[in-house]
Formats: C-alpha cells, structure tokens, sequence
C-alpha cells in the first residue's frame, strides 16, 4: 500500500511539473509575441525605422480597403520608408489580443491617431529560424 502511495505522489509531482512547465514556455511565447508587436508600436511611434524592420518579414505587405472600396496594397518596405528617423508622432498602440499555436499566431492592436482615427490592425506572425516576425497587416479605421 505504501508503495502505491508513493508512486501515485509521484505521478502527481510529475505532471505538475510538466503543466508548470507548459504554462512557462506558453508564457515566454506570448512576451515574444508581444516583444515583436511593441517593436512595430515604438518602432513606429518613435521613428525608429530599424526597430520596424526588425518587427517585419522582409517581404511583408499591409492590406486595407479604401473609402471607394478598393483593396490598397503596400509593400513593408514602401511602409517602413514612410518612418523617418527620430520623427516621433503622436500615435498611441495598444495589444488587445494574441493567439498563437506553434509556430503561428495572430495579433490585434489598436492604435489612437489623435485628429485623424482610431486604427485597427491584424497580424499574422509566424516564428522562424529563433524569432517571431509580422509576415502580414491588415487594418482599418474605425467608424463612429
């Protein structure tokens, strides 16, 4: 009977640990998420180009439709050239949700454009060789 009781605790320990340690890693996959996320936020806020680009997939592109309904396409690199260095703007970006299963994930964020709009904004990340990057952006403005 003590031997049952013993194995049984053990058993318990065990998975315990192994939860613990599914939660961690889930944990640090979210910060690494949100780290890549914040590198679009500041990196766009604070003009820091490089930042940006170290959020992006080189070949990203962002997708919205425009007021007479047409899709508008830019390329990442037309995007990242629009932030000039140490031009900071007034936008303010905040993560609203992230979920990610593997090596895949999606994001949402918002972003306040004081005089011009609330944003939303879409992405799809995908985490290859070590690094989480934005590899798509699709967004619009809020109305109301």
């Amino acid at each position: 009977m003590k031997t049952f009781k013993h194995i049984t605790i053990i058993i318990v320990l065990f998975l315990s640990f192994n939860l613990t340690g599914q939660v961690t890693d889930s944990q640090s996959e979210i910060q690494l998420i949100t780290n890549t996320l914040m590198d679009y936020i500041d990196g766009t806020g604070n003009g820091e180009p490089e930042r940006l680009k170290k959020a992006f997939h080189p070949d990203f592109n962002l997708y919205t439709v425009k007021e007479d309904n047409t899709l508008w396409v830019r390329s990442g690199e037309q995007y990242v050239g629009n932030v000039k260095e140490g031009h900071k703007s007034d936008r303010i970006g905040r993560i609203v949700a992230i979920d990610y299963e593997n090596n895949a994930a999606t994001a949402k964020v918002e972003i306040v454009m004081p005089g011009r709009g609330v944003y939303t904004d879409y992405f799809l990340l995908l985490k290859y060789e070590g690094s989480w990057k934005i590899v798509h952006k699709s967004y619009t403005k809020k109305t109301s």
